[in-house]
Order: C-alpha cells, then structure tokens, then sequence
C-alpha cells in the first residue's frame, strides 16, 4: 500500500534545527500554516497529576498465590491470581526457562476439546552469556566467539488458565525488551540493544523480529526495513497493518511508522519489506509552547495534560544506517542511524520512548521520564492527532511508567518501572489503572519479598540474588481476548502472573 501522505524525504545533509528563537526563515519545514496555529493556540496552565485516586476496585492488601501460597502481590477485595512460568521452571526441551521476564502478549486463543486455550509469547531481556538457555529454538545469531546472544522469546500455553506448558521460540537476540502483537496472530518482539557481533564472526543487532504461534513457522530473521535502533515496543494498526514503533534511548528517542510494501497481513509479510517514517509536528492545536520547532525539539518532552498537536511523517532513507554521533540542542549525543536522519529532519524528540499498544482506532504511547515521571499521549489513527492524557509530576502518581496495555473495555493499565514505589501502603512497585477522566488509581502492587527458605518451602529457588523484589518492574502486561484474565511479569525474579476478579466493578 502506498503511504501518499509521507513522502518526505531525509535530507541528511541539511541541518535544519532552530536554536531558542531562531527564526521560521532558518526551518523550511515549519509552514505558515504552522506558524499561525501555533499563535492561535489555546491557552492552558500546565496540568501534571500529582498523586492517584480512590480505586473503584478498592483498596489492595496482601493476596496468596494459588500457586505457591505465598503472598507476592497485593490485589483489590475480590481479586485472585496464579503465578506460573517462573525462571529455572522446566521447558519442554528438559531446559530451565530463562529469567529477566519482560514484554508479552496474548497471540492466540482458540478452542481444544472442551478448553481454552491460550498462547502467550514472553521476551526475556538478556545480552549474551557462555550458556544461553534458549538453544532448541529458531536461533538468529549463534556464531562468532565470546559469549553469545542469549535473549529471545518463550511460549507459554495456558489451558482453562493452567500452565500446560513452556517452549523456547526464538533465541540468539540480544535485550529483548517489549513488542507487540500483530492481527495475525503472532509477536513481534523487539531488540534494545544495538551491538554489532561483526568483528567478532556474529551479526547486528537492533532490529525486530517475528515470533509465531507455532514455533516452527518463525524463521529468525530480522525485519531489518522496521529500522535498527534501542526498540522498546510496537503497536499494529490493523486497518492498514502499518506497524507504530518506540525508542527507549534517553534522551534521543524518535517516534517511527513502519508501512508494509505487503499490507495484506499474514506471517512473515513484514519480512516483504517496506518504508519506515519518523514524526514531525505539523500543527499545535493545544499546547503552552509557542512554536511548532519548539515542540519538536523540547515541547514532546515536557508535555501538561492537554497538549494535543498533528503529526507528520518523515521518510527515513536508511533504516539499517550504524549508530552515530549527532549535536542535540547543543551537546553531542550517541544516537541512533535512524534518529539521525530524523534529527536532521527536524523531526520531534522524545526522551523515553516505551510501551505502545493499538484499542479502537488509537495508539496509546508512553514516554517514561517525560513531564516528571511519564507521560500517556493518545494518537488518533485517522486524523494524526496526538494528545497528552495523563502527565506524571511525581512518583505519587507513577512512578517512571513503562508498558502499557488496554483491556477489552477500553480501560488503560500502566505498568511502572521506577524502582521502589513508597506510599501509604509501604514501598512496592504498582500496577496502576487511567480512569475515565485521566486520573491515575492503584490496581496491584508488588509483595515480593521473601527468605530464601520461605522461597524453597513454596518449591521455588531464591531468585534474583535477594529475597526483596519490591523494586523489580511489571512487564509485559495484556489481558486474554476476553477480558476475565489479566497476564503480567514481574522482572527480576522471573514470574508471571495470571490474575482473574470482578473486572466489571471498574474500567479495567
């Protein structure tokens, strides 16, 4: 399908980003138009939320696991959960699963006999290691000397909400961090990490990759057209099946589009090839800065709540172009070959880029350190606009958010990553929901934290090096296409956790 809308091209040759109030005349790219909707801007006092609210799940307290019986996370009355899944837990191979749990989704459900059930595809965020775990699977890079890429994927399959079993799909990548599920049933999971194994007889990395349902349809070849950079996560649109991707690399992080030369959907189609495009603000509809270049540069970092502008989209000439060193806003940064050409574009920073996910014809988008401790933008697929929703001044109110997901219902599910959480429940990192009207509550919170012997009791190792994973981030979470099932990781230990209750009392 051609994008007719985004045919600009890179000029990486031109600099074009305005210093301060340097003049329109010095950045082509910003239009009289844009002039004159950013004079006409509505005016607004900067909202940043700065503590959460009531629940309308109710307060959390200490809730036992079915699984092992301890206690690891604090729930709302009502709420129940089964851990599975955990590191050093036996794969089908005779191997002991991987640890550092990181992005998941839900890929497929479907019927077997009277269950149902369900495939669930884990990334583990690991760099390289003399043992990777992940080797009876689709290996991407195995060679070359020195330890070798031990990230990848696991698939879990889930019948009637039992864990039946735990495959290795995909192996040889580096820091697999977050993804996204595409409509056709499989994940797209995603490299942080830019290292080139080259000069050592391995291969790059930074790119996204494919995992299927079926282990044995995924070939473990990058998707190198979807670029080569940290990538955090990916959000599908299926109308068109243009792939919207993240890039956590603090603070140089672009916002990119990914359009399919093959838009029909299907396995291994992105494989096919296609264009990849980066942001550029085209019009401020709302917003207390000025000028448009203003918001490209520093305005997407530091956003209020009800900040709303029009993107455009940037073509980048080179996705697989090597990592470099660019002048941003005045010092020299390592960035990526892609953010590069954007850069140069005069495209929109952002400091954080994390999760992403795709419900009813918007992307919801986080940049984790933007406005204070996270920002929610909400992009509306059919008109390109993109709004500020939720703004975090302080870690009362989120705490360094990082996935996200969205229920059946519409509801907004955050996860946080910012080390311990302290409120008046103790420390503890949460699970926190966006209510209607924008306002942060607490869903769940972390209770991991537990001796060795309680751990051993329970059948399980001591993992992570210590008892107390009360800093150790929720990853990974997506509800089951019926909304009854709530999946999410906690990190360090290595679990995931299956959590079921009376949705309907609230959004979620």
């Amino acid at each position: 399908m051609n994008d007719n809308s985004s045919k600009t091209p890179v000029n990486t040759t031109r600099r074009n980003i305005l210093k301060g109030s340097a003049s329109l005349a010095a950045a082509p790219f910003v239009t009289t138009f844009g002039m004159m909707a950013a004079r006409n801007a509505e005016a607004q006092t900067c909202t940043r939320l700065a503590t959460m609210v009531a629940s309308p799940y109710g307060i959390v307290a200490p809730v036992a696991d079915q699984t092992t019986g301890l206690p690891l996370l604090m729930l709302p009355p009502g709420f129940s959960y089964k851990s599975m899944g955990w590191r050093d837990d036996v794969m089908t191979d005779g191997r002991l699963s991987p640890n550092a749990h990181d992005g998941m989704a839900v890929v497929r459900s479907r019927r077997v006999g009277r269950s149902t059930e369900l495939t669930l595809i884990r990334n583990h965020e690991l760099g390289t290691s003399s043992a990777p775990r992940l080797v009876n699977a689709p290996t991407y890079d195995k060679d070359g000397t020195g330890n070798k890429p031990a990230g990848g994927t696991t698939t879990l399959i889930v019948r009637d909400g039992n864990l039946v079993e735990i495959r290795p799909s995909l192996g040889g990548t580096m820091t697999n961090c977050a993804g996204g599920v595409t409509p056709w049933e499989t994940w797209l999971t995603c490299e942080e990490n830019t290292t080139d194994r080259t000069s050592v007889g391995g291969k790059k990395h930074g790119y996204v990759f494919e995992v299927c349902a079926d282990p044995d349809d995924t070939t473990a070849r990058p998707i190198v057209d979807m670029g080569r950079f940290r990538h955090e996560a990916v959000a599908v649109d299926p109308t068109t099946n243009h792939a919207y991707e993240t890039e956590d690399a603090s603070p140089v992080s672009a916002l990119y589009r990914f359009v399919p030369d093959n838009d029909a959907g299907g396995e291994n189609t992105y494989a096919d090839g296609g264009k990849l495009y980066a942001a550029r603000i085209k019009q401020i509809v709302r917003s207390s800065y000025a000028m448009v270049e203003e918001v490209n540069q520093t305005g997407f970092t530091s956003p209020c709540v009800g900040d709303e502008y029009v993107l455009e989209w940037v073509e980048i000439a080179d996705p697989d172009a090597a990592p470099t060193s660019v002048n941003v806003l005045g010092q020299n940064r390592n960035v990526s070959g892609p953010f590069a050409q954007a850069w140069a574009a005069g495209c929109a920073r952002m400091l954080r880029g994390e999760g992403i996910w795709y419900h009813a014809g918007k992307i919801y988008i986080v940049d984790t350190s933007a406005g204070g401790e996270g920002c929610v933008w909400e992009l509306t697929l059919a008109t390109q606009h993109v709004k500020a929703i939720y703004v975090s001044s302080n870690q009362r109110a989120g705490n360094n958010l990082d996935n996200i997901t969205v229920s059946p219902r519409g509801g907004l599910l955050c996860c946080e990553d910012g080390g311990t959480s302290s409120d008046e429940l103790g420390n503890g990192l949460r699970l926190f929901g966006l209510g209607n009207d924008g306002q942060p509550y607490m869903f769940a919170k972390s209770n991991v934290s537990f001796t060795a012997a309680q751990y051993a009791a329970a059948g399980k190792t001591l993992l992570g090096g210590t008892g107390n994973q009360l800093g150790s981030e929720f990853a990974g979470a997506c509800f089951d296409p019926t909304g009854r099932i709530l999946f999410v990781n906690n990190y360090t230990p290595g679990i995931t956790f299956a959590i079921t209750g009376p949705w309907a009392k609230g959004n979620l």
